[in-house]
């Protein structure tokens, strides 16, 4: 059995977590490659390493020098260095680090520098050999990866290898520069490591024991959930549920890896299960998770046959697509269809623009914006199943006293999206969790 284990930022943070981290890896011999972050936050107010070696490049742009922000990086490994007792020369990587970044002068570079370091340092710790992302990592000239060829590499160097240290979150680009993933960044590059190791599973330890049915900062002690189809980690992930960004596991999801997702701090923990959607078992449970989020912002347009226009979905989405804008949902009656945008792309006079040019196109006999939206999304294989589920979802949204302002179900039965004002939001997570799971 092949176990691949990605680890965070707070799993890295200092000399005394990464022990925690070496003796996880050691109490199972199936754990044999690692995917590491850069050094994340101590405690409240502390700096990530990433935003330091950002702020290192603004200084090298500016000025030609890596400036204070780069001292405090060397301090910080420095004192992981001593902390964990190595013999490893820090001085000398510290000093070939800031020589690289001065002659790269590329911010993906630089930011790249915190899971360089922790790879190399996590290497010496665990005493096996150390692969560079740079070496392995490849992007096409569309700047996606070149999945062909990462898998190819990323397998020869890991052939022949009890066990190995690989940095996360970048890799190189057509020309030869370091090019970081945009988002999900090391738990890409984690996943992309799971499925060129042929894993029989991958593991991503961080700081939480899992996901949650409801986001705790709402619901006190909302209840674990112990295992999830790739299906409803897409949708509640996508809907604010942040411990594992849904993009970030499609290497592992096309080989139907599972995930375990383990909590560095209390190990004995069972975690979540991820599984391929085709390997999923029915729990009994009717809803999985509940998620949601804020600040969106409905354009809603009528008009009298609309169903009978040919081409008027078509001519609205030319618009957004002209602006860059993506939607959310298009809920949709006979004579009428909203479209829900994320609030934070209509802002800047966007938004004025977008509708008059949506006027243009459709002619429609009204168009209104409703702004402040939340976005309520209950998840669950097992309402396709069940007999109910939206008469206790709308009368639990009642009792709290909550006007629903838009309702959308894809047609899969595994969601069920309710819009509601952003001051009515909290109320609404509230009282859903309570209906389905108290």
């Amino acid at each position: 059995m092949i176990k691949v284990c990605k680890f965070g930022g707070t799993s890295m943070a200092d000399g005394i977590t990464m022990l925690r981290v070496r003796k996880i890896l050691d109490s199972d011999a199936t754990r044999r490659y690692v995917v590491v972050s850069a050094p994340g936050k101590r405690f409240s107010g502390d700096a990530k390493v990433t935003d330091l070696l950002y702020e290192t490049y603004d200084n090298v742009a500016m000025s030609g020098d890596t400036g204070e922000a780069f001292e405090k990086i060397c301090d910080r490994f420095r004192g992981i260095v001593s902390e964990l007792g190595l013999e490893m020369d820090i001085e000398t990587l510290l000093s070939e680090t800031r020589a690289a970044i001065l002659a790269e002068a590329t911010p993906d570079f630089c930011a790249s520098r915190g899971e360089y370091l922790s790879a190399r340092i996590m290497a010496e710790l665990w005493n096996v050999p150390f692969i560079d992302a740079r070496d392995v990592v490849k992007f096409g000239a569309d700047g996606r990866l070149d999945s062909e060829r990462t898998y190819s590499l990323l397998g020869a160097a890991l052939k022949g290898k009890k066990r190995a240290v690989v940095s996360g979150f970048y890799g190189e680009d057509e020309n030869g520069k370091v090019k970081t993933f945009s988002r999900g960044g090391s738990d890409i590059s984690g996943a992309i490591v799971a499925r060129a190791a042929g894993a029989d599973l991958y593991e991503n330890w961080t700081d939480v024991s899992g996901f949650l049915a409801c986001d705790p900062r709402i619901v006190e002690n909302p209840m674990p959930i112990r295992a999830l189809s790739y299906k409803e980690l897409r949708e509640l992930s996508y809907m604010g549920a942040n411990v594992l960004h849904s993009e970030s596991i499609f290497p592992v999801r096309e080989a139907d890896i599972p995930i375990r997702i383990k909590n560095t701090f209390r190990p004995e923990d069972e975690g979540t299960e991820i599984v391929p959607t085709s390997r999923y078992t029915y729990s009994g449970k009717r809803v999985t998770g509940i998620a949601g989020k804020k600040n969106f912002t409905v354009i809603f347009l009528e008009k009298s046959l609309l169903n009978a226009e040919i081409g008027f979905t078509y001519r609205v989405l030319k618009v957004l697509l002209k602006h860059n804008i993506s939607f959310e949902h298009i809920p949709t009656g006979i004579d009428t269809m909203s479209f829900v945008i994320d609030g934070a792309e209509m802002k800047n006079g966007v938004l004025d623009v977008v509708c008059e040019e949506i006027r243009e196109a459709v002619h429609p006999d009204s168009l209104r914006v409703i702004s402040d939206i939340a976005l309520i999304a209950v998840v669950g294989h097992g309402m396709a199943r069940s007999v109910g589920t939206s008469a206790r979802l709308f009368e639990a949204i009642a009792r709290a006293g909550v006007n629903v302002r838009m309702i959308d179900q894809g047609s899969s039965e595994l969601n069920i999206i309710v819009g509601v004002d952003n001051d009515s939001y909290e109320r609404t997570l509230k009282a859903v969790y309570e209906e389905f799971f108290e």
